[in-house]
């Protein structure tokens, strides 16, 4: 059995890849990059089906953030061109909401730039979540607000939000080469936190930073043993003004080969195709819907995205449908495990037992497969620079949001 057909096999038992496998799917060719789409779709439309969840940013404080992400637009010492303003009062952040869930979006979710709340963020972000849900009962309400405090993580539970995001972004080994000001294990503490306090974890990461196959590897088996619901997978835009603006390492396949392995590591988890698609998938965008089963509708929180209504001509036209607000995202194993969060180890999902051997070995070390692997290094890919547009509508001016 080749590697794919054993791939797929283990995506429907929710059984581990090894990481062999995992990398081996990072390195096929571009010959085969649509063997890989079809082999990840069966996993994905195992659990998931051809439903599409839509989700929403809300950019509630934008920019002069004191954390030194090199990634980020909004970090200290930015010089990116983006939008700059203090807390959206709770009207501002539910008609900002609005737009969204008019759109077809399932999940707001509110994100404000900084090291963490403070308590008397949490008490904003409380206050704006019961506006949102005042006028729509049914909206499942995500926070992102960086690290969280003890105690912090319960309240905003109390307050009605439905789930917390806070991403690794890359791995362990790696974390301190794009960030000095807080550490991968105050990261890894926030999603536990959240888990912990009931809410539904989403934790994910940033691909084209300059990161080994390894580093993806583990980056997305360390989520896997921390058992995110949803699993966003970023992008880089090398935004003007950072330190990573000559990032340019991604192509449409490479893009495509890095959430297949998502899928085959994470098979019955919400991945989300998140910032940065419209920049390095482009056309290729349709075809990512074969391995994620959830997106971002509209701008992100400093750039802009593709138009809601092309998003949704995309869906339709690829053959998927938006997920209504009455059905379940996660399958029902996951969602009878307790809100589908936490390490089930009996239902095959985060840290399996032997995970302190690397996560599974091949016999003899090697992978099952026929499918080609690359034999030299892909090639830097065109920076796209054009396909770059900070936000400039929306949420903190006065012009329409894009949904």
């Amino acid at each position: 059995m080749d590697l794919l057909n054993t791939l797929v096999d283990k995506g429907l038992r929710r059984e581990l890849p090894t990481r062999d496998e995992a990398l081996a799917v990072l390195a096929t060719s571009d010959d085969d990059v649509l063997d890989v789409v079809a082999a990840a779709g069966k996993v994905r439309r195992h659990w998931f089906g051809r439903r599409v969840k839509l989700n929403y940013l809300v950019n509630l404080k934008s920019g002069l953030c004191p954390e030194d992400c090199s990634y980020c637009s909004q970090r200290l010492g930015s010089k990116a061109d983006i939008l700059k303003y203090t807390w959206l009062k709770p009207d501002q952040a539910s008609q900002a909401a609005a737009a969204g869930l008019a759109g077809g979006a399932k999940r707001v979710c509110l994100v404000a730039s900084g090291r963490g709340p403070t308590d008397r963020d949490v008490d904003r972000v409380s206050d704006t979540i019961k506006a949102i849900k005042d006028q729509n009962e049914d909206v499942e309400v995500c926070a992102c607000l960086g690290l969280l405090s003890d105690g912090q993580a319960e309240r905003l539970r109390e307050a009605g939000a439905d789930a917390y995001n806070h991403n690794l972004n890359t791995s362990e080994g790696t974390y301190g080469d794009i960030t000095t000001t807080h550490t991968y294990a105050d990261r890894v503490d926030t999603v536990q936190k959240a888990h912990a306090a009931g809410l539904s974890a989403c934790s994910g990461l940033i691909a084209g930073m300059g990161e080994s196959d390894e580093d993806l590897v583990d980056v997305v088996y360390s989520l896997r043993e921390l058992d995110p619901d949803s699993v966003p997978v970023n992008f880089l835009i090398p935004f003007e003004g950072t330190p990573l603006a000559k990032e340019w390492n991604l192509t449409p396949q490479r893009c495509l080969r890095i959430l297949a392995m998502v899928r085959f590591v994470c098979p019955d988890v919400e991945v989300r195709i998140a910032g940065g698609r419209e920049v390095h998938l482009r056309t290729m965008q349709p075809l990512a819907l074969n391995l994620a089963n959830s997106i971002f509708l509209g701008d992100y929180l400093t750039s802009e995205g593709q138009a809601g209504k092309a998003d949704l001509e995309m869906i339709a036209d690829a053959g998927f449908e938006v997920e209504g607000a009455g059905e379940v995202t996660l399958p029902e194993h996951r969602v009878t495990a307790g809100a589908g969060c936490g390490a089930h180890v009996e239902a095959g999902c985060g840290a399996h037992a032997d995970a302190d051997a690397g996560c599974g070995s091949h016999e003899g070390g090697g992978v099952c497969g026929s499918v080609k692997v690359q034999a030299e290094q892909e090639q830097p890919a065109e920076a796209r620079t054009d396909l770059v547009a900070v936000r400039r509508r929306g949420a903190g001016t006065d012009l329409a949001p894009n949904a």
